[in-house]
Formats: C-alpha cells, structure tokens, sequence
C-alpha cells in the first residue's frame, strides 16, 4: 500500500473517507481512521456561515484525537469569504483545506455552489487562488465531470485547478445529473490523471480490495476516496488495507453513539444515527416491527436495548 503525499501532508496510505454530508461526523470518522483511513473528511461546510460564527456549522468541525491528519471540506462561490473563512481560528486544526465543486444537491446546485462551479472555471479558480493566498496549507478541490453528459469538462476543470494552485484534485467521475446514480466512468478519471502533474484521487464506486485495485489499476490515480462504500461498514478500510483486525458491529455502533454523545445532545445523536443504524443494520435479518420501533425511538437507553437483542447480547 502507498503512501501518498500532498504537499506537505503525508498520508499512511492513499486510501480515504469522503466527505459524506449527514454522515462524515466525527464519530464515525473516528471509525474509520480505527480500521485504517489515511485521511479523513468533515461532512461540507458553509465558508459563509463560518464567518458568520454559525454555531450548528461549527459543531461539524469537532475532530477526534486519532484524526491526525485531517481535512475540512468548505462550500461556497464567493473567493473573498473562502479567504476569511480559511484564516478563521477554527480551521487552524486541519491539515488540510478541500472545496467542494461536485456536490450535486438542488439547492446547493442553486445556490451556484458545488457542481455549479463547473460552469464557471474562472470563478473556480479565483476561490483556489484565494484559498492559496490565505494559507500555506494544502489546497485541494474534488469535483465531477461535468454537468451533464453534453458538458463533460473535467480534464480542462483539473488543469484549471492545478494553475490555480490546487495540491491535489479528487474527482467523481459522474455528472451533476447524474447524482449518485450508474457507474462512475473511470476513463474520464484516467484522462483527468494523465491531464495534471498533482496527485489524483478518485471517488465512486470503491466498495471492497476488487474495486479499490481495479480503480487504481485502471486509471493510475495516487489515492482512492470511499463514500457509500463505507456506510455501515467502516471496517472495509481494514479489509482493503488487508488489516486483519476483530469486528464487532454491535460495538462500533455503541462507540459512534458514545462518542458522538461526547459532543452533542441525545436529541441529535439519536436523530443523526438513525440513518446510521439502517446502514449498519443492513445486511442483518431484523424484523420490520422492530426495525421501524428502532428508527422511532427518541432515547438513546431504549436505542441500545434494542440493538442488544438485535445482535443477542
């Protein structure tokens, strides 16, 4: 496994969590650096909202201690509020910096944020130039490719982005309409890895050791990013890496509650790890009485019980 280095940042091995909105929280990014991750995400974060002082945006910058090191991702379109958002105290902690402009959310989309950035690759690079100028931590941006499939762009959106200043790229090599939806096309991320001289990484797609080899087999990329694949499963890190450590499901999950307990009221923990739950609880034969009694429930004792008898402790 190789490491991967981005600038300055050297990483344990060039595989890594995405940055997932409404599951990239610290808890399970936690996990996922346990079971092996060289390097994960925060979920997306409003640059605007941080010079704000936006509290509830805030919160989605708490790290655990076994995060070293760690990367925030921020949203936005204005290249002014990047650069104050970069030098606020809050951002100190993190390694490194990476904007979004892949995130194909409606309002996000809307807002001419995210995937938008596509359509504008002047504006996307005066928000990297910004970002540069306001710090000497690393820079990296992830994004799509294209709009649609009559505006696939991402080879010249990555040079773009490389002159702008960017110490690395991430690309998901579907379109904003696509979504999530289809198969990631893996010779665009590979025409995207022959276009720049920085390090490539590539998301979508990765589940398993099968893919991650054939993603990196396929278009030369210096790192993988899992999203999806590691829903409910953050142990796929161990088994990609080839760590053979003990898996205890029922523990992972009481630890991302605990920890997650740590930082934020039971109201919000038991709200955000629902749609955990349905995803640790995939592949496992749970009743649909209990299942949905379980993604009722509003008290973090009574959450845990059932989960004891889901698994028979």
């Amino acid at each position: 496994m190789k490491k991967l280095i981005i600038k300055n940042v050297e990483l344990k091995n060039n595989l890594m969590l995405a940055p997932i909105a409404g599951y990239s929280d610290v808890g399970f990014r936690c996990l996922a650096k346990k079971y092996g991750a060289g390097l994960t995400f925060t979920e997306m974060v409003s640059a605007k909202a941080l010079t704000y002082g936006n509290k509830k945006t805030e919160d989605l910058l708490i790290t655990a201690k076994n995060e070293e090191p760690c990367a925030v991702q921020l949203f936005g379109s204005e290249p002014e509020v990047f650069y104050e958002a970069i030098k606020l105290p809050c951002l100190e902690k993190f390694d490194i910096i990476d904007i979004n402009m892949g995130c194909p959310a409606p309002k996000i989309y809307g807002n001419g944020e995210g995937s938008a950035l596509m359509a504008d690759i002047d504006k996307a690079s005066e928000i990297v130039k910004a970002c540069v100028r306001a710090t000497d931590r690393p820079i990296t941006v992830k994004f799509r490719s294209g709009i649609d499939e009559n505006s696939i762009n991402a080879v010249e959106f990555a040079k773009a982005m490389e002159k702008a200043g960017a110490s690395a790229i991430t690309i998901h090599a579907r379109t904003k309409v696509q979504g999530y939806s289809g198969k990631a096309d893996l010779m665009i991320a590979k025409a995207v890895k022959e276009a720049v001289s920085i390090p490539v990484i590539v998301s979508g797609d990765c589940v398993d050791r099968e893919s991650y080899e054939n993603i990196l087999k396929v278009t030369n990329a210096d790192g993988v990013m899992i999203a999806r694949g590691a829903l409910g499963r953050p142990e796929v890190f161990a088994e990609i890496l080839e760590n053979k450590m003990p898996t205890n499901k029922l523990q992972d999950i009481f630890f991302h509650i605990d920890y997650l307990l740590k930082h934020y009221s039971e109201k919000f923990v038991v709200l955000n790890m629902r749609t955990h739950i349905a995803f640790y609880l995939k592949k496992i034969k749970v009743a649909p009485e209990t299942r949905a009694k379980l993604l009722k429930e509003e008290r973090i004792d009574a959450v845990k019980q059932i989960l004891r008898e889901i698994f028979n402790n």
